[in-house]
């Protein structure tokens, strides 16, 4: 109650005292949802293979004092032990694990029909394994937490969908929507669990990747929204999932693509037609 006599008002996006583990979030969609955790007065982990400088880190200013910044763990979650390392890490820093993001991924171009097994091998455990292996070590600490915990695992359309040029990295993200479906029933009621299918993302490596600014206003233009998503965008829904307001939302895939593409025929006809119905 309120010193009036009034209700209390409980933010539901107010994440202080709460400890959040972002894998890959020092770059990128992860460093926007980092930024976004750490906004909402989280304490905020990132991990990663290779060490962050404390300057480099993700932070945000704090109201009445000093910047906060995220806190750094090095690792390569493709292994078990490792993975287990960092949430330990965490948990030793912090004392308790409430959210994790599975957002560490992604996949350079390469032809189906002559990508070496040990490149596809290492497509699928960056992109599926890793994050299991994550989830696994967070489980066994948010199952004894009174308030359990939440899981978001970082999918990408390129799992709904043909994943041409990447396709092994289509079909781990394919196996991490249904892993996060089948992880959610497991863990559950303790646990939830939800996946994001994310799809054009603005940042520096979509901007290398579509040829610049020109580029990828040309591939924006596919967009029904008109434009890519941004790391922020990403952020607000990680943090709605990790939320009170999502608190009988598991086992979904929320999907984020701006209402997807411009149909392909649509396109095609409207060339000859001029854009007549």
């Amino acid at each position: 109650m309120t010193a009036g006599g009034g209700t209390e008002r409980i933010d539901p996006l107010d994440f202080g005292g709460r400890v959040v583990l972002v894998t890959g979030g020092a770059r990128g969609i992860g460093r926007g949802i980092t930024e976004g955790f750490l906004v909402a007065g989280a304490d905020v982990v990132v991990c990663g293979r290779t060490p962050v400088e404390d300057a480099g880190l993700p932070s945000v200013r704090g109201p009445d004092g000093p910047d906060r910044r995220a806190h750094f763990v090095s690792g390569d979650l493709r292994d078990p032990d490792q993975a287990t390392a960092v949430v330990t890490a965490a948990v030793e820093r912090f004392g308790r694990l409430d959210v994790l993001v599975n957002n560490a991924g992604g996949s350079p171009q390469a032809d189906a029909a002559t990508a070496s097994p040990r490149f596809s091998t290492a497509i699928v455990q960056l992109n599926l394994l890793a994050p299991l292996f994550c989830a696994q070590a967070a489980n066994a600490v948010m199952q004894g937490q009174e308030e359990g915990g939440s899981i978001i695992n970082i999918a990408s359309v390129s799992g709904l969908r043909p994943s041409p040029g990447t396709a092994a990295y289509g079909a781990a993200k394919a196996g991490l929507i249904n892993l996060t479906q089948s992880l959610a029933v497991e863990w559950a009621p303790r646990v939830r669990v939800n996946s994001v299918a994310a799809g054009l993302v603005a940042t520096e490596a979509a901007d290398d990747h579509y040829g610049g600014p020109e580029g990828m206003a040309e591939v924006a233009a596919t967009v029904p929204l008109g434009r890519f998503g941004t790391p922020g965008d990403m952020a607000g829904i990680c943090l709605f999932l990790a939320s009170p307001l999502a608190a009988y939302v598991s086992g979904a895939n929320l999907t984020a693509h701006g209402a997807g593409e411009w149909p392909a025929f649509q396109t095609a006809a409207e060339r000859v037609t001029g854009g007549r119905p």
